[in-house]
């Protein structure tokens, strides 16, 4: 009797324990928050009125909920508007979870914010401006494009210090760092090569084309193989080949029509994004006003899908675990259903639009992991 006694009350203990520790996980994944970050204004019209672009979200970075709906939780000042003062455009974002901070760009000035307390840490003004920045996956060092100069900055994360400056002479714009930190990806607004730069010597070491035009908007995949390319005057991309530096095809979007875009002219296809899983590429198409989805794992890339927007996309990219699909138009699109499924709104109802934006995971109010306003590819 005793034995089944025994028996009955470690079953109950362990039953209990069981629960304890069930309830403790569940209550840490509670706690963790997903929450996208939209640095505005974002987007860009050509419109006589300098402040015009105001309309889609003010001044600041806004800050959304995904895990309830993308709904508006606050806004963190980022630089006052002076009376009469034009607005600075937003250039770029970047986060690094570890460090927990922010980083952002406008056409005058980059500054970081702490993730925790929302406190701008510090701020520099360079000659050249800047653009659209890069981090280094270790999260020590920023190369920064000066705002369609001649050359990148590069710049100490904790400080904002320039430690050197890289001349390219090509009309510096976009970048990436690679994922395995051993590259960083140079696109200049004038070229119609991509660079590709050492971050050990903070040289150019190798480029990838030439492509039909300029380059502009690209992704890579996380082997250092593949680029995929935006240029000016196509509908749709070009892939490259890394290694060999040459080019592999040309991908035209089917069943639309080209013209000239709202945004960006005269680049038709302005935003590309590859699926972490490298299944899928996601394109922007500025004419139609739709974002298409070809099949990445097809050569050359298939077209297998077209989502209509509620504007003209400039941008797209994707949440971490790429659920979602964020074109700059503040629509939210669920990827595997292919439909809008939220709309990005700020305090005041009105619609969100921002090319420079991303995913930061908290728990409690500590930065875990934090996504990248590109969509780039994960496979090493």
């Amino acid at each position: 009797m005793n034995f089944h006694v025994r028996r009955v009350r470690i079953l109950i203990c362990n039953l209990f324990l069981i629960a304890f520790v069930f309830s403790c996980a569940t209550l840490a994944i509670a706690k963790e928050r997903h929450l996208l970050y939209v640095a505005v204004p974002g987007v860009f019209n050509h419109h006589p009125d300098a402040n015009y672009n105001l309309r889609y979200g003010g001044v600041g970075i806004l800050v959304f909920d995904m895990d309830h709906g993308f709904k508006f939780v606050k806004r963190i000042p980022t630089w006052k508007l002076e009376p009469g003062q034009t607005v600075e455009m937003i250039k770029g974002i970047a986060a690094d979870a570890a460090s927990g901070r922010l980083y952002v760009t406008t056409t005058a000035r980059i500054g970081a914010f702490d993730l925790s307390t929302d406190k701008m840490v510090w701020e520099k003004q360079y000659e050249g401006g800047f653009d659209r920045l890069a981090i280094s996956p270790d999260g020590k060092t920023l190369y920064v494009p000066t705002f369609e100069g001649a050359y990148w900055d590069v710049i100490n994360a904790s400080d904002g210090a320039l430690v050197t400056r890289l001349d390219t002479g090509t009309g510096a714009h976009n970048t990436i760092w690679a994922p395995d930190g051993s590259r960083v990806y140079l696109a200049g607004l004038h070229n119609n090569y991509l660079l590709v730069a050492d971050p050990k010597t903070n040289q150019v070491t190798e480029k990838i084309g030439p492509f039909s035009s300029n380059v502009r908007p690209f992704t890579v995949n996380g082997s250092n193989s593949l680029a995929f390319v935006n240029t000016n005057n196509i509908l749709g991309f070009e892939v490259g080949d890394v290694k060999s530096g040459k080019k592999l095809y040309d991908v035209a979007v089917q069943g639309f029509p080209t013209g000239k875009p709202a945004r960006h002219n005269p680049c038709q296809s302005h935003g590309i994004a590859l699926t972490p899983d490298e299944k899928e590429i996601w394109l922007d198409d500025g004419v139609n006003n739709y974002v298409h989805v070809f099949d990445a794992t097809a050569n050359p890339p298939k077209q297998i899908a077209d989502v209509k927007l509620s504007d003209s996309p400039g941008w797209v990219s994707l949440s971490i675990d790429a659920k979602y699909v964020f074109p700059s138009t503040g629509d939210v699109i669920d990827r595997q259903t292919r439909k809008i499924v939220y709309t990005l709104h700020d305090e005041t109802g009105a619609q969100v639009q921002s090319e420079k934006l991303l995913e930061v995971d908290l728990d409690s109010s500590k930065p875990v992991r934090n996504g990248n306003q590109f969509g780039v590819g994960q496979k090493r």
